[in-house]
């Protein structure tokens, strides 16, 4: 596998970076053009979510989206695959437009994912850390959640873009 994969930047799109940084971890990169306050929201907030979290090229949709983004809130995301999948946890740190630490229950290899939020000059530099609880967990989850991620981050890009145009101060 390789440790570290990119997706191709074009003319004002944004690189993510995905890399192996241990036998445990997995790291996501990208910076995102908006502020930290509108990213963070677009991560917290279900209605958002639904718009940019799965894959479209995956043909799935996201038949429900409960979030209680807090700590020891819970979250439970339900797909439509050949069968409803689930994905669910909870929230071990939320700091509002900083950082968002969750657990993934749905098995038990599931990772601990942190998402911290850096925003410099209007944009955000967005890191998404999966910690696996061993090196063979890692290695059965692949790299197939982080080129999913490649796509649904410039899903989200697409969205931060209408956001931005009709944010204001909060």
């Amino acid at each position: 596998m390789d440790a570290r994969m990119e997706s191709e930047p074009t003319p004002m799109k944004n690189r993510t970076t995905v890399e192996q940084r241990s036998e445990r971890e997995l790291v996501v990169t990208r910076t995102f053009n908006g502020p930290a306050r509108i990213v963070f929201e677009a991560w917290t907030k279900p209605e958002l979510i639904k718009r940019w979290w799965v894959p479209k090229s995956m043909g799935m949709s996201l038949l429900s989206c409960e979030m209680d983004v807090r700590v020891g809130g819970t979250y439970r995301f339900v797909f439509d695959a050949s069968e409803p999948v689930a994905f669910f946890g909870r929230y071990i740190e939320v700091t509002p437009y900083s950082r968002l630490v969750w657990t993934n229950e749905e098995s038990d290899d599931g990772a601990v994912t942190t998402v911290t939020f850096e925003e410099q000059d209007g944009k955000t530099l967005l890191a998404m850390h999966e910690l696996y609880p061993s090196k063979e967990a890692l290695d059965a989850a692949g790299t197939g959640s982080a080129d999913a991620t490649v796509e649904t981050f410039a899903q989200l890009d697409e969205l931060l873009v209408t956001l931005s145009a009709g944010a204001g101060p909060s």
